[in-house]
């Protein structure tokens, strides 16, 4: 949980430092904010999406709340998703970052991906009962939404037509949002705010209502 992050960071950090030239001491701050949302978003879903498959024997069996599945699977990656902010702090201080009040804001976009990833989750783990493929085809999905998601580039060096679509990427926003309260020492602005929780509510309503009309078929299809 510690060391992963760190030495993501620090093969990313000489490689796209290199490339873009990138001489901003505080380039490896930048990339491990994208890279601990990004991870943490995709070990959530690819859990959520598995969840119900993989306790079919239990639902079987016994009556328990379906949605405790996914939610379990989301928990725990947020467990590991806030441990590994130890190794974010670490680079701070190595980096010699400077550390403000506005840090503390850093759990708002924690919320918002935990929210946007049980939103995905719940829906993931509906369509994979029936679609059982679903589940190889989602790691092509998250590959390209890592290259979607500006954890190792910044969004600047895109062209026009490409920036417009990384820039309505969900977890650009919260990647966003977590960079102003972590790297630039700012309140993120209102804008990117309520676009982000626009894509929370929507992932969330769907996901629910998806799980909700489906989940008493799901003993018929394990």
């Amino acid at each position: 949980t510690l060391l992963e992050p760190l030495m993501t960071m620090i093969v990313l950090s000489v490689v796209f430092g290199t490339l873009f030239g990138n001489k901003d001491p505080h380039f490896p701050v930048y990339i491990l904010c994208g890279r601990l949302m990004y991870s943490f978003f995709s070990s959530a879903t690819n859990g959520a999406m598995k969840a119900i498959r993989t306790n079919a024997g239990m639902i079987k069996k016994v009556y328990v709340p379906k949605y405790l599945f996914p939610l379990s699977r989301v928990c725990s990656s947020l467990v590991n998703m806030l441990t590994s902010f130890v190794a974010l702090m670490i680079v701070i201080l190595i980096t010699r970052t400077p550390i403000t009040w506005t840090i503390f804001l850093s759990v708002f976009p924690i919320c918002f991906a935990t929210l946007f990833s049980l939103g995905i989750g719940l829906i993931l783990s509906v369509v994979v009962v029936t679609f059982r493929d679903m589940k190889h085809l989602y790691s092509v999905i998250t590959t390209a939404w890592l290259y979607l998601t500006p954890v190792f580039y910044p969004i600047s060096m895109l062209p026009d037509s490409v920036a417009v679509i990384v820039r309505n990427n969900p977890l650009t926003l919260i990647v966003e949002i977590l960079r102003y309260n972590v790297l630039y020492h700012q309140v993120a602005p209102f804008v990117l705010v309520l676009k982000t929780l626009i894509y929370c509510a929507v992932a969330m309503i769907l996901g629910l209502w998806m799980f909700k009309k489906q989940q008493d078929t799901f003993i018929l299809k394990l």
